[in-house]
Parts: structure tokens; sequence; C-alpha cells
């Protein structure tokens, strides 16, 4: 594995997650109603506080 590869494939891996925060993001602006119709499953759990997210930037392997 070259250089070159790791890199992209590094620089791939941060846009995914970049682009995975951006509509975790987009979807908590949205009213709670309009996240649980179309079944954000954190909406149930907006009440108790629990929050979980997208977890590393990197993503699970």
């Amino acid at each position: 594995m070259s250089i070159l590869s790791s890199i992209g494939r590094l620089a791939t891996e941060f846009s995914a997650a970049r682009a995975r925060y951006q509509t975790e993001r987009a979807i908590h602006a949205l009213p709670i109603e309009l996240q649980k119709d179309i079944g954000w499953p954190e909406a149930a759990d907006a009440k108790t506080g629990m929050r979980y997210g997208v977890g590393a930037w990197a993503g699970a392997k």
C-alpha cells in the first residue's frame, strides 16, 4: 500500500464522516415531530437526554 493510497483512503473516510455529521446536524434542526415522522431513532430519546452520535470520525470498519 503506497502512501498516496493511504492518504486517499483517509480523505475518503473523513469526507464520509463529515457528510454523516452534516446530515445528523440538519436532521437535529428539524422539529421533534418531523424527526419522528421520518423515523429518526434519536427522536424517541430526546426526552431522556440520551444521544447517540455517529461515533469516531473514521466510522466502523
